[in-house]
Protein backbone atom coordinates (compact mmCIF):
# COMPACT_ATOMS: atom_id res chain seq x y z
CA UNK A 1 0.00 0.00 0.00
CA UNK A 2 1.02 3.55 -0.44
CA UNK A 3 2.52 5.42 2.18
CA UNK A 4 0.14 8.53 2.49
CA UNK A 5 2.14 11.06 4.34
CA UNK A 6 -0.75 14.25 3.66
CA UNK A 7 -4.55 13.72 2.95
CA UNK A 8 -7.31 16.62 2.12
CA UNK A 9 -10.02 15.55 3.34
CA UNK A 10 -13.08 17.69 1.40
CA UNK A 11 -16.49 17.84 3.30
CA UNK A 12 -19.49 19.68 2.31
CA UNK A 13 -21.92 18.48 5.51
CA UNK A 14 -23.70 15.82 3.35
CA UNK A 15 -24.00 12.03 3.72
CA UNK A 16 -21.37 11.79 1.16
CA UNK A 17 -19.09 14.23 2.83
CA UNK A 18 -19.41 12.63 6.35
CA UNK A 19 -18.86 9.54 4.85
CA UNK A 20 -15.63 10.91 2.93
CA UNK A 21 -14.78 12.36 6.44
CA UNK A 22 -15.12 9.04 8.50
CA UNK A 23 -13.38 7.08 6.27
CA UNK A 24 -10.23 9.83 5.36
CA UNK A 25 -10.22 9.97 9.48
CA UNK A 26 -9.43 6.50 9.74
CA UNK A 27 -6.68 6.44 7.27
CA UNK A 28 -4.67 9.63 9.27
CA UNK A 29 -5.15 7.95 12.33
CA UNK A 30 -3.39 4.65 10.98
CA UNK A 31 -0.82 6.63 9.02
CA UNK A 32 -0.39 9.15 10.93
CA UNK A 33 -0.59 11.58 8.13
CA UNK A 34 -0.70 15.62 7.79
CA UNK A 35 -4.44 15.95 7.26
CA UNK A 36 -5.78 19.02 5.77
CA UNK A 37 -9.88 19.91 5.32
CA UNK A 38 -11.31 21.63 2.91
CA UNK A 39 -15.07 23.59 2.60
CA UNK A 40 -15.67 24.95 -1.04
CA UNK A 41 -18.77 27.50 -1.01
CA UNK A 42 -19.91 26.79 -4.76
CA UNK A 43 -21.09 30.27 -6.14
CA UNK A 44 -22.27 28.85 -9.23
CA UNK A 45 -24.67 26.90 -8.36
CA UNK A 46 -26.14 29.34 -5.85
CA UNK A 47 -26.31 31.77 -8.58
CA UNK A 48 -28.19 29.57 -10.90
CA UNK A 49 -30.61 28.92 -8.20
CA UNK A 50 -31.79 31.94 -7.22
CA UNK A 51 -31.97 33.00 -11.00
CA UNK A 52 -28.61 35.17 -10.43
CA UNK A 53 -30.79 37.71 -7.83
CA UNK A 54 -28.61 36.53 -5.45
CA UNK A 55 -27.92 39.50 -2.31
CA UNK A 56 -25.09 40.38 -0.01
CA UNK A 57 -26.48 39.05 2.74
CA UNK A 58 -27.64 36.10 1.00
CA UNK A 59 -23.88 35.42 -0.43
CA UNK A 60 -22.94 35.95 3.49
CA UNK A 61 -25.21 33.21 4.50
CA UNK A 62 -23.74 30.76 2.26
CA UNK A 63 -20.24 31.39 3.22
CA UNK A 64 -21.15 31.30 7.00
CA UNK A 65 -22.71 27.81 6.61
CA UNK A 66 -20.14 26.75 4.69
CA UNK A 67 -17.60 27.73 7.66
CA UNK A 68 -19.96 26.37 9.98
CA UNK A 69 -19.49 23.03 8.10
CA UNK A 70 -15.69 23.56 8.27
CA UNK A 71 -15.81 23.76 11.75
CA UNK A 72 -18.08 21.29 12.33
CA UNK A 73 -15.48 18.56 10.63
CA UNK A 74 -12.27 20.18 12.22
CA UNK A 75 -14.08 19.42 15.66
CA UNK A 76 -15.20 16.46 14.63
CA UNK A 77 -11.71 14.98 13.60
CA UNK A 78 -10.41 16.63 16.60
CA UNK A 79 -12.55 15.14 19.02
CA UNK A 80 -11.45 11.53 17.06
CA UNK A 81 -7.59 12.63 17.84
CA UNK A 82 -6.70 13.72 13.99
CA UNK A 83 -5.28 17.32 13.69
CA UNK A 84 -6.31 18.75 10.73
CA UNK A 85 -5.92 22.41 9.53
CA UNK A 86 -9.09 23.85 7.79
CA UNK A 87 -9.08 25.53 4.85
CA UNK A 88 -12.37 27.51 2.91
CA UNK A 89 -12.65 28.63 -0.69
CA UNK A 90 -15.15 30.62 -3.00
CA UNK A 91 -15.04 28.59 -6.44
CA UNK A 92 -16.26 25.77 -7.95
CA UNK A 93 -15.52 22.51 -5.74
CA UNK A 94 -13.22 20.56 -8.72
CA UNK A 95 -11.22 23.59 -9.62
CA UNK A 96 -10.55 24.37 -5.51
CA UNK A 97 -9.73 21.02 -4.75
CA UNK A 98 -7.50 20.25 -7.27
CA UNK A 99 -5.67 23.99 -6.73
CA UNK A 100 -5.36 22.90 -3.15
CA UNK A 101 -3.85 19.51 -3.82
CA UNK A 102 -1.83 20.85 -5.88
CA UNK A 103 -0.82 23.73 -3.09
CA UNK A 104 -0.24 21.69 -0.26
CA UNK A 105 1.10 18.74 -2.55
CA UNK A 106 -0.98 16.27 -1.28
CA UNK A 107 -0.48 12.68 -1.44
CA UNK A 108 -3.87 11.74 -1.44
CA UNK A 109 -7.50 13.51 -1.93
CA UNK A 110 -10.73 12.10 -0.36
CA UNK A 111 -13.97 12.64 -1.42
CA UNK A 112 -17.35 11.27 -1.17
CA UNK A 113 -19.83 9.85 -3.89
CA UNK A 114 -23.53 8.99 -3.86
CA UNK A 115 -23.87 5.82 -5.48
CA UNK A 116 -26.54 5.92 -8.10
CA UNK A 117 -28.35 2.45 -9.76
CA UNK A 118 -29.63 2.07 -12.75
CA UNK A 119 -30.40 4.59 -15.50
CA UNK A 120 -29.75 7.13 -13.18
CA UNK A 121 -25.83 6.84 -13.09
CA UNK A 122 -25.96 7.55 -16.96
CA UNK A 123 -28.15 10.64 -17.17
CA UNK A 124 -26.33 12.28 -14.21
CA UNK A 125 -22.79 11.81 -15.52
CA UNK A 126 -19.86 11.32 -13.90
CA UNK A 127 -19.42 14.26 -11.31
CA UNK A 128 -16.07 12.84 -9.77
CA UNK A 129 -14.53 12.62 -13.28
CA UNK A 130 -12.94 15.68 -13.97
CA UNK A 131 -11.05 15.83 -10.62
CA UNK A 132 -9.49 12.50 -11.87
CA UNK A 133 -8.11 14.58 -14.37
CA UNK A 134 -6.85 17.16 -12.36
CA UNK A 135 -4.73 16.06 -9.58
CA UNK A 136 -1.79 13.66 -9.84
CA UNK A 137 -2.49 12.51 -6.37
CA UNK A 138 -4.29 9.23 -5.50
CA UNK A 139 -7.88 9.65 -5.06
CA UNK A 140 -10.27 7.92 -2.59
CA UNK A 141 -13.92 7.93 -3.25
CA UNK A 142 -15.59 6.91 -0.24
CA UNK A 143 -19.44 6.05 -1.86
CA UNK A 144 -22.71 6.54 0.40
CA UNK A 145 -25.97 4.78 -0.25
CA UNK A 146 -29.27 5.95 1.07
CA UNK A 147 -29.94 3.11 2.92
CA UNK A 148 -26.53 3.93 4.94
CA UNK A 149 -27.32 4.88 8.85
CA UNK A 150 -26.25 8.22 9.70
CA UNK A 151 -23.34 9.11 11.39
CA UNK A 152 -21.75 10.44 14.48
CA UNK A 153 -21.43 13.84 12.92
CA UNK A 154 -24.80 13.83 11.54
CA UNK A 155 -26.34 12.92 15.16
CA UNK A 156 -23.53 15.92 16.43
CA UNK A 157 -25.97 18.12 14.14
CA UNK A 158 -29.06 16.63 15.61
CA UNK A 159 -28.07 17.42 18.90
CA UNK A 160 -26.91 20.76 18.25
CA UNK A 161 -30.08 22.05 16.94
CA UNK A 162 -32.03 20.29 19.78
CA UNK A 163 -30.32 22.67 22.04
Amino acid sequence: MASYQKILLCYDGSREGRKALRCGADLALDLKAQTHLLSVVDMRSSIAQSAGLLTDVACGSFEKTARDILQEGVDWLTERGVQAQGHFAFGHPIDEIAALAEELKVDLVVVGHRCRHGLSRWWMGAGNTPLLDRVSCSILVACSSPDEQPSAVASGEAARAAD
